[in-house]
């Protein structure tokens, strides 16, 4: 089994930054990618950012240049680092492993972005 468990979120202003965390625990030897992915009311689950095992990262297009993702190994951890954060921003955000095809979730964490 793998456990997801995400903590970062909360309340912020238009142009504020936060950094989501999300600790991996398990059975994660080998994992494909972790990512961030995120879902606001009345809308689909989307992609924000990915990292794969080896470090590759890829960036949904409307967070490109403002978000950052990373990985520390040694504690299973990856970060979401959100700058210039604007209210289309905000929605639950989940963290995602994947692994042998099957997607692991956390709980989600909030993040709203005041206008």
């Amino acid at each position: 089994q793998v456990q997801l468990v995400e903590s970062g979120g909360g309340l912020v202003q238009t142009g504020g930054s936060l950094r989501l965390s999300c600790a991996a625990s398990g059975s994660i030897l080998g994992f494909n990618s972790m990512g961030w992915y995120r879902q606001a009311p009345g809308k689909q689950r989307e992609l924000v950012a990915d990292i794969t095992r080896v470090g590759m990262t890829n960036y949904a297009d409307s967070v490109k240049g403002r978000f950052t993702i990373s990985r520390d190994n040694a504690k299973n951890t990856v970060y979401l680092q959100m700058n210039s954060l604007k209210p289309e921003d905000t929605a639950v955000y989940y963290c995602n492993l994947n692994k042998n095809l099957r997607n692991y979730w956390g709980q989600g964490t909030q993040v709203t972005v005041s206008s």
